[in-house]
């Protein structure tokens, strides 16, 4: 009797569809990336406060001579808060817009124009981040696909690399860095060709962020040496073109701190390491700050968080464990400690969140056996979330949509794009057939980027503006009354916006006695309503949307009134 012989059959694994080579695919986010910053671009002012001091500075470094481009300035007195690194390319730009404009040196560049450099050099990280993901996993293009999807559609690094800001062209030097150090292998070669590149993005670091360089780099070698795969003789050749490539940025500070003695320093110091045993100018809130920013900014990405964590933590003994959990790590250990917090400090967070999430979105979509997060029934179970937070917004927008909300129609649309593409994502992506999940994965990254298409449309992606008075009503003011002596700002902080736009630094006054200056008249003041105190003599000259225009003149104090004033010691 014959015996029937059965061969084991080797595990079937998904296949992945045809797919475009890698390069075209990450090329094509890239251009999704260009078009989110570029849609508006230019629709809205300038906010406060950062905006308004960096399109100053690079103003007045294209106006100034080409030998003192270098040591930028700020209404006219020495720059010490950052190196010049993004102005000098915002300048450029200014420079080429006036060429092409035959404009004056002293007309003001649209906003389109301030943002340009910045927004399109923000959407670089995108690609980066899947080039790094490509190099943690050779061969798993679909998590590099993901990663650099998820970067594509997280609001806080869309909305932030869009503005007159250095903190999105931070994170890309610091991916840079990353990117370079994990192509650092033999051969020599290719070790010297990638070391050198890391080199270069510190020395993009030291001319944006200086502080922040060092713990960059620190974090990223740490890093690599962990992988030991190189000898001692590598290791000195990379070390060494990585110091080449910073001599650039430390050859700028040194010619700076030669130009400007003790000043320079302040960059470092109040500027820079100061902010971590202090909170400056008020802004406190300790590690529960940059906390919240993740938990409010990683959606609808925030779920796959802790599984990939947990993922890199299974995976902790393999480069891309290993890297996913300390860069992770050392970002957070870059923030969380500042004593100062603002929101876009949290920004250093989001690279990693993007490296993390993304192997485990790319396994909702394939569900291979090769890479099997931890949880992986809760992790399954993941899609109907995200299609009823998908529900939840597509009735929203209707009910907006229908008025019976009191949103605007631009709400509407935004939460309309996202709705639908959780909605339609999720239920595909909870089938058990590859084809609908491809079309599930697919679908909701389209409608995650649709709504962030929409929002960037809108006037509503800047929504600090909001927050106080429009500034541009107030200059046009200024211009149109043809004020040309000085200008105060009553019980108001100042504007550096405001400043922009009026052509002139216009500083808060709190009290009388900043306005006894001898001058006759004395300077004009901006304010919400007729300033009060009995030793200002006032007239309303024009009033505006948001604040009126007076002529005021300070009275000298009176005797007894100059003895309340008096420091105590000085009294009789």
């Amino acid at each position: 009797m014959t015996r029937l012989r059965f061969r084991s059959m080797p595990p079937c694994r998904p296949q992945l569809p045809p797919l475009p080579p890698l390069p075209l695919l990450i090329g094509g986010l890239w251009l999704l990336a260009v078009a989110t910053a570029l849609v508006g671009l230019g629709d809205l002012p300038l906010r406060d406060w950062d905006e308004g001091i960096v399109a100053r500075v690079a103003l007045e470094t294209s106006q100034a001579p080409w030998n003192q481009k270098l040591l930028p300035t700020y209404w006219g007195e020495p720059y010490l808060n950052k190196p010049p690194g993004l102005h000098l390319l915002i300048a450029a730009a200014i420079g080429l817009w006036r060429s092409l404009t035959a404009a004056q040196a002293a007309t003001l560049p649209p906003e389109w124009v301030v943002r340009l450099v910045p927004a399109l050099l923000s959407t670089a990280l995108v690609p980066l981040l899947a080039a790094i993901q490509w190099r943690l996993r050779p061969g798993d293009r679909l998590s590099a696909l993901a990663t650099g999807a998820i970067a594509l559609t997280l609001l806080p690094l869309a909305r932030h690399g869009r503005l007159a800001m250095l903190d999105g062209c931070q994170l890309v030097a610091m991916a840079l860095i990353w990117w370079a150090l994990l192509g650092a292998t033999a051969p020599r070669r290719r070790l010297l060709r990638w070391g050198l590149m890391a080199g270069l993005g510190g020395t993009a670091l030291l001319l944006l962020k200086a502080p922040t360089a060092l713990p960059v780099l620190v974090m990223a070698l740490a890093l690599r040496l962990l992988d030991r795969d190189l000898g001692r003789r590598d290791w000195a050749w990379l070390l060494a073109v990585i110091a080449l490539g910073l001599l650039p940025g430390l050859a700028w500070h040194g010619f700076h701190a030669l130009a400007r003695g003790d000043g320079a320093l302040q960059m470092w110091t109040s500027q820079g390491f100061a902010r971590v045993s202090q909170a400056m100018e008020g802004h406190g809130g300790g590690p529960l700050e940059p906390v919240l920013e993740v938990l409010e900014g990683g959606w609808p990405w925030l779920p796959l968080w802790p599984f990939g964590l947990g993922l890199a933590w299974r995976q902790r003994r393999s480069q891309a464990g290993r890297w996913c959990l300390g860069l992770t790590l050392g970002t957070a250990l870059l923030v969380l400690p500042l004593r100062t917090q603002l929101p876009w400090y949290s920004l250093l967070l989001w690279p990693s969140f993007a490296l993390v999430c993304g192997p485990v979105f790319a396994w909702l979509v394939v569900r291979g056996r090769e890479l099997r997060p931890p949880w992986t029934r809760q992790l399954a179970r993941l899609p109907r979330l995200w299609a009823l937070i998908g529900a939840a917004g597509l009735l929203a927008s209707l009910l907006v949509v229908s008025g019976l909300v009191g949103l605007s129609s631009g709400h509407g649309l935004v939460v309309l794009g996202l709705g639908l593409g959780l909605l339609l994502g999720g239920r595909m992506l909870d089938s058990r057939r590859s084809p609908r999940r491809w079309a599930g994965g697919l679908g909701a990254v389209a409608g995650v980027w649709l709504s962030l298409l929409v929002l960037m449309a809108s006037p509503l992606w800047l929504w600090e503006l909001n927050e106080s008075w429009g500034t541009p009503a107030v200059a046009r003011m200024l211009h149109e009354r043809g004020v040309s002596g000085p200008v105060r700002i009553w019980q108001e902080s100042e504007r550096p916006s405001l400043n922009w736009y009026a052509g002139r630094r216009i500083r808060g006054a709190n009290r009388s006695s900043d306005l006894r200056s001898g001058e006759d008249p004395g300077p004009e003041l901006l304010s919400r309503q007729a300033p009060r105190p009995e030793e200002l003599r006032c007239r309303q000259l024009e009033q505006g949307e948001s604040l009126g225009l007076y002529r005021c003149r300070a009275e000298p104090a009176s005797g007894d009134q100059a003895r309340a004033d008096a420091p105590p010691a000085l009294r009789s």
